[in-house]
């Protein structure tokens, strides 16, 4: 059996990299597993623990990090956000392309450790824009939009590390581009 792809699909906050996500992550074609991520934050109305993410205290987390048992980590706005190493060998290892929905951070250390992932970064058409979707979710305080909004301002120029850039202009074209540049590396 083929080892999965390891796929990484980041951008700054609010652009949309769930929405587009929802677009092809039931396609069977892709033969995906997500990777739920593990978090210290709080969940937001309607996330469920497991799915979304696994949510955790920071103790804990801390832990998981000591014992190497994280793929990647980042701490952001008072948070740690991580990748569980393990769970993502596993489907790797099952012939499962394995996505990861990951901020700059995470993306850049399993692009160190893991040279074959697949990276695709998500751009906001501009920055008024991304601006307006972060305000849209209307879940967190200005203090935390700020800091996100600035966070981002950085994180664009980061792109140029990606292998693929796509703008998110419409989610439905941006999902059925990634399904192409996922299919194109499964049989490669």
């Amino acid at each position: 059996m083929k080892r999965g792809l390891l796929i990484i699909i980041s951008g700054p906050s609010g652009v949309g990299k769930g929405t587009i996500r929802s677009y092809f992550m039931q396609d069977e074609s892709l033969c995906l597993a997500y990777s739920t991520s593990m978090t210290t934050r709080k969940p937001r109305v309607g996330e469920v623990d497991g799915k979304d993410y696994f949510f955790t205290t920071r103790d804990q987390f801390e832990k998981a990090m000591e014992a190497g048992e994280l793929l990647e980590w980042a701490e952001f706005v008072g948070n740690y956000y991580g990748t569980p190493l393990r769970e993502v060998e596993r489907l790797r290892n099952e012939g499962k392309n394995v996505l990861l929905e990951i901020e700059v951070q995470g993306a850049t250390q399993v692009r160190e450790k893991c040279p074959d992932a697949l990276s695709i970064f998500i751009v906001p058409p501009n920055m008024e824009e991304l601006e307006k979707r972060i305000r849209g979710r209307r879940s967190e305080p200005e203090e935390i939009v700020q800091q996100r909004l600035a966070k981002a301002a950085g994180e664009m120029k980061m792109a140029k590390d990606y292998k693929y850039v796509i703008c998110n202009d419409d989610p439905q074209l941006a999902a059925d581009m990634i399904k192409l540049i996922i299919k194109k590396h499964m049989h490669a």
